[in-house]
């Protein structure tokens, strides 16, 4: 789906300190749509969170305009209908995916496409990819983590794509592609749960059952680090998949396994989901040799309605955002959230290395956005300016 979604985001969930981070550059991260949540915390790093501290940032991360204020709550708003559209069609971007096509799909209406987020203290500029290059000059950007992460990917690729064909240097394990203009480095590796896993037998679980190591970061993306000057994380639908986790060497739990019940089993899918977090960033704002900037996309809800993903639950049909006051309260998507940001939080108190890590918290302001999905068939919702997404690994 090619919906011109131009969002940068800034929420508040609950038991976290809320520091905004410098707005004076501009990146187009956005997503979805989600549910009624409490307030969340922005931290620069762990040991320097006020405006003054997060200016000296060079790595630009929201927009320079006149009308953006200084502290102003990005991920606070509602969605306006835009006259000026896309900033790309489907027909202009030939890194689009099959899946993310909507009117490659079929879909027959368009509306979709035309929403902007507005903040309601502030306005955000339309985003302007010359001005992104120039400002990204010689940086490599990385996107890691499922398919949600692969969709923001392809939506920020399909807007530079409209005035600089990049070259593709990819590999079997690793997207990457480089603008000449301005030696800027888009790079995307696929991390299902963004901590170490194997099929491996382990203990009492069998070979084929995927094991999640949740103390353990992701190898590729630790081998890779250190090349990197912004990552940018999303994670947490995969755990809702079949998988075993494994801490300090210990079966501590499962989603869709538990083949003896006697065991008792000491965390949930949950649970697990915040370790992980917690496990990715700790090992990112610790690491010796990465100064870059960490932004951790907030999890990104879906629009099942008559069932989840497994069990017949449909999301097509919607051809508008929600208005602000019909969210309907979903706990599962506020618990996943909060499981994330508490992570987020332990990790940035443990930074030391001098790297920048920042909450992207697009969760409230996607929920909104239940008509983001191809038509047909469901998929999780995606990114800023393509949303609908087949979360299977390319």
């Amino acid at each position: 789906m090619n919906a011109s979604l131009d969002l940068v985001d800034n929420k508040a969930p609950s038991k976290i300190e809320k520091n905004y981070t410098n707005l004076d550059s501009h990146v187009p991260f956005s997503e979805s749509a989600s549910p009624k949540i409490v307030s969340v915390t922005k931290e620069v790093n762990g040991l320097e969170t006020s405006d003054a501290v997060a200016s000296k940032a060079s790595i630009p991360v929201t927009g320079t305009n006149s009308s953006i204020v200084k502290g102003c709550d990005l991920y606070h708003g509602n969605w306006i209908y835009d006259p000026l559209g896309p900033l790309y069609m489907n027909n202009s971007c030939p890194i689009l995916t099959q899946t993310q096509n909507c009117q490659g799909n079929g879909r027959p209406d368009k509306d979709y496409e035309n929403w902007r987020w507005k903040p309601f203290q502030c306005d955000i500029p339309r985003f302007d990819p010359r001005k992104f290059l120039e400002r990204m000059k010689g940086k490599t950007l990385a996107f890691i983590g499922d398919s949600v992460a692969r969709n923001q990917m392809e939506s920020m690729m399909c807007i530079l794509w409209q005035v600089e064909e990049p070259k593709n240097q990819g590999t079997r394990n690793m997207q990457r592609y480089y603008f000449e203009s301005t030696s800027l480095t888009i790079v995307r590796i696929w991390s299902s749960w963004l901590v170490k896993h194997n099929s491996e037998p382990f203990d009492f679980a069998p070979a084929g059952v995927e094991k999640l190591y949740l103390e353990s970061p992701d190898e590729m993306l630790m081998e890779f680090l250190p090349t990197f000057d912004v990552v940018v994380l999303s994670s947490g639908h995969w755990f809702m998949k079949q998988s075993v986790y494994i801490l300090n060497n210990e079966i501590v739990g499962g989603q869709l396994w538990r083949p003896d019940k006697s065991r008792h089993m000491k965390i949930n899918s949950v649970e697990a989901f915040g370790i992980s977090v917690e496990t990715i960033l700790t090992a990112l704002v610790t690491h010796p040799n990465y100064t870059g900037l960490t932004i951790l996309r907030s999890y990104s809800p879906d629009h099942y309605e008559g069932g989840g993903w497994n069990t017949g639950g449909s999301c097509t049909g919607k051809v508008k955002p929600l208005a602000v006051g019909e969210l309907v309260e979903n706990k599962y998507l506020a618990s996943m959230y909060e499981q994330q940001v508490k992570g987020f939080n332990r990790a940035v108190k443990k930074a030391k290395n001098g790297s920048k890590i920042r909450l992207m918290d697009i969760t409230e302001a996607f929920q909104y956005r239940h008509d983001g999905h191809p038509v047909v068939v469901c998929y999780v919702a995606s990114t800023p300016h393509i949303e609908g997404v087949s979360d299977v690994q390319p």
